[in-house]
């Protein structure tokens, strides 16, 4: 008898379980329901902000189609939410009246925008109500908000000087908004980056046409009249920057209500162990932003230090990936059998790369230290791991900044702006965990005027392109010599480009380059 798989929630890590469990759902070994919020089938949340400044199509973001999975087996309920999870009777209790059985449970519930506590806002996370004129930029209504701005040239406010928020006001600026960035510090990503690269990325968002508010603590809303439109957003020191929409970019929680709701555990997010089961419940998993990966056993040396769901797409792909072939194997051999399968590997630190045009920003690992910092440098030496090492180098004029951080030679973090090809390398050794060079000047030097014509750091087959899905360059180039000759048709037989975007322009290289030395 097949198992009756429930996966709650529908949204691009969800996508892909479904994807990888069609097979096992055409042969009639599992059943599959899906129950999605939305109206709309998944779609690629993360290219949301593209949309809203009509850099993409709506249908570019398309992630899956509820009519071709009906027609495979996969009974789609759009427009629906799971109201109760009756866990003693293995059921769930959905909006629409209906009662359905599981065998299995997936929680792919994601995360949701947080909303400040700002005076004019309510920010009740179960059903925030916000006026007129502001939005989180979550979805395609959102989207189609941010879109009536920028095409008419207003002024965008953005409350948040995350990565998102960041890319948001650039591209919205580019496409004619006038776009102000307003956040609480002295420079935009201030968790993330030190105070070098901070003050010289501000300077080059400034160039990119983005007002920078920072040091500014937002305090409330002002709206034109009572139930009207946004049209300030006020600040502690009683002043206030006025604007026509207001794009709160402050960041997400994991959504685990509904899992609270029938007494799992969690902590910020559903606590997993490392095959993604629920605690005290083997019957159900969780995959995504929702997810803590966080063993019971307190002797695990991985997940002493595990930080959380970590809000990247490209983890959860890899979960719902390893999940579907763990329930495969479930409902096709037993318990046994599927607990012999290698568990889910540990996720490395991850790569952030600012996706704008005119700016290039990556950045991974602690970032924190200075060179002279002795007790930041010391830390961990006294159990025998060797000194920390850093080397910097900046050139605030031209917008340039690079500083790593090394262990014994090794990268243990990173972050470099305006200097691309150096970026590109110092990722590639960071993701592999390789020792630099003695003479760190050397990687600053593949952006040197000599270098620019030389495809110094294009030529590593292995190189991750898409980190999102974990896509090297070999595996693209093998996609175009079989015949793609766009990124969608790449995407569509590799999955690289499918998650932020940020490789796009990578993966028009390696098509164009191809063509090229055909063409020669």
């Amino acid at each position: 008898m097949s198992e009756r798989i429930v996966v709650v929630g529908f949204g691009p890590v969800a996508a892909r379980l479904v994807d990888e469990l069609l097979p096992a759902v055409r042969t009639g070994l599992v059943q599959l329901l899906v129950v999605g919020q939305e109206a709309e089938a998944a779609y690629n949340r993360v290219m949301v902000a593209e949309l809203g400044v009509g850099r993409t199509a709506p249908e570019a973001l398309a992630m899956a189609d509820a009519a071709e999975l009906e027609a495979d087996g996969v009974d789609v309920r759009l427009g629906v939410k799971v109201k109760r999870i009756d866990r003693a009777r293995q059921h769930v209790v959905l909006s629409d009246g209906t009662n359905e059985h599981y065998d299995r449970l997936v929680f792919a519930t994601g995360s949701r925008p947080v909303i400040p506590n700002l005076t004019g806002l309510n920010p009740d996370p179960a059903s925030p109500v916000l006026p007129a004129g502001v939005t989180a930029l979550r979805d395609l209504r959102d989207a189609a908000v941010l879109r009536e701005a920028v095409a008419g040239g207003k002024r965008v406010v953005v409350l948040g000087g995350g990565v998102l928020g960041l890319e948001t006001a650039l591209a919205a600026a580019e496409e004619g908004a006038q776009a102000t960035v307003v956040h609480n510090g002295p420079f935009p990503l201030g968790r993330s980056i030190d105070r070098g690269s901070g003050s010289v990325l501000t300077s080059s968002l400034r160039a990119g046409g983005v007002r920078m508010a920072g040091n500014a603590r937002s305090t409330g809303v002002e709206t034109a009249g009572p139930g009207g439109s946004f049209s300030a957003l006020l600040l502690e020191d009683g002043s206030a920057i006025d604007g026509d929409l207001l794009v709160l970019s402050c960041g997400v929680r994991p959504r685990i209500e509904l899992a609270e709701g029938c007494g799992l555990p969690v902590g910020s997010g559903i606590l997993v162990d490392h095959h993604l089961r629920t605690y005290h419940e083997p019957h159900m998993f969780a995959i995504g932003d929702c997810a803590e990966v966080r063993c019971p056993d307190v002797s695990c040396l991985d997940c002493r230090t595990a930080t959380g769901p970590s809000g990247l797409v490209g983890p959860g792909w890899r979960q719902a990936e390893w999940l579907a072939e763990y329930l495969v194997v479930l409902a096709q051999d037993g318990q046994e059998a599927a607990d012999a399968l290698e568990a889910l590997p540990t996720e490395k630190p991850g790569v952030v790369v600012l996706k704008a045009r005119g700016i290039n920003l990556a950045l991974a690992g602690d970032n924190q230290a200075d060179p002279w910092d002795e007790e930041l440098l010391e830390a961990g030496a006294a159990s025998g791991r060797a000194r920390r090492q850093i080397s910097q180098w900046a050139d605030p004029e031209h917008g340039r900044y690079v500083k790593m951080t090394t262990r014994g030679g090794v990268l243990e973090g990173l972050v470099a702006v305006g200097m691309p090809r150096t970026a590109a390398e110092l990722v590639v050794l960071f993701e592999r965990s390789s020792e630099l060079p003695a003479d760190r000047s050397l990687l600053l030097r593949l952006d040197g005027p000599d270098q620019l014509d030389s495809g110094a750091t294009s030529n590593d087959p292995q190189r991750t392109v898409c980190r999102c899905a974990g896509v090297s360059a070999a595996s693209i180039e093998d996609s175009v010599l079989e015949g793609c000759s766009t990124v969608g048709e790449v995407s569509k037989a590799t999955r690289a480009g499918t998650g932020c975007g940020g490789c796009h322009e990578d993966i028009k290289g390696l098509i164009e380059k191809h063509f090229q030395a055909t063409a020669a």
